[in-house]
């Protein structure tokens, strides 16, 4: 694997900096992968800008922070104008259905993928806070031949409260489930 870099991005309270911790988590469980996983977060503990950066490398890491993600995650219409244009010409956005792409540059409009996650989460599983599980779910599956699954789901069993594992397991699968076209699976890097 060449250096593959991920960014969640979203408010605080929604998760993106534990769903990072896991994927960090997931990681260090491959044979020859280098991890490196940073976070920030604004002052406020809930609704102030929060980001959580992976990096997978089998050669080492010579710098930890995301230079330009292969896989960018935004749940609010705030992380997206901030980041929706730092990516990859190859890479994938993922993004809430309640953020306006309008503003997308035009190499990437065929790159970004508008999901329900906030409303699933509230809807199906009966908590928004559980958009987060479902966002690990939905890049799993687009990960799956650079991290498998099963160690993602390791990596939530050991990291979320043993009360919350079903709630979370739940989320994850409905996020691994969804329907994703097959642009999904064109760029040979995801």
């Amino acid at each position: 694997m060449n250096r593959y870099e991920i960014r969640l991005s979203g408010a605080g309270g929604q998760g993106m900096i534990l769903a990072g911790k896991i994927l960090a988590e997931a990681g260090v469980m491959v044979d020859n992968l280098n991890i490196s996983q940073s976070q920030s977060y604004g002052p406020e503990s809930r609704g102030g800008a929060s980001r959580s950066e992976i990096v997978f490398d089998e050669d080492q890491i010579d710098f930890p922070k995301v230079i330009k993600p292969d896989l960018l995650v935004c749940l609010t219409q705030e992380s997206f104008d901030q980041y929706g244009s730092d990516l990859k010409s190859y890479g994938v956005i993922i993004v809430d259905s309640r953020i306006d792409i309008s503003a997308v540059r035009q190499e990437f409009k065929d790159n970004v993928y508008q999901l329900n996650i906030l409303d699933l989460a509230a809807r199906k599983i009966g908590e928004e806070i559980s958009a987060n599980m479902i966002v690990l779910g939905v890049i799993s599956r687009i990960i799956q031949n650079k991290i498998p699954v099963e160690f993602i789901k390791k990596a939530i069993i050991e990291k979320v409260p043993p009360e919350t594992i079903d709630i979370n397991m739940e989320a994850f699968d409905l996020g691994f489930d969804l329907k994703l076209d097959k642009r999904s699976y064109i760029y040979g890097r995801i």
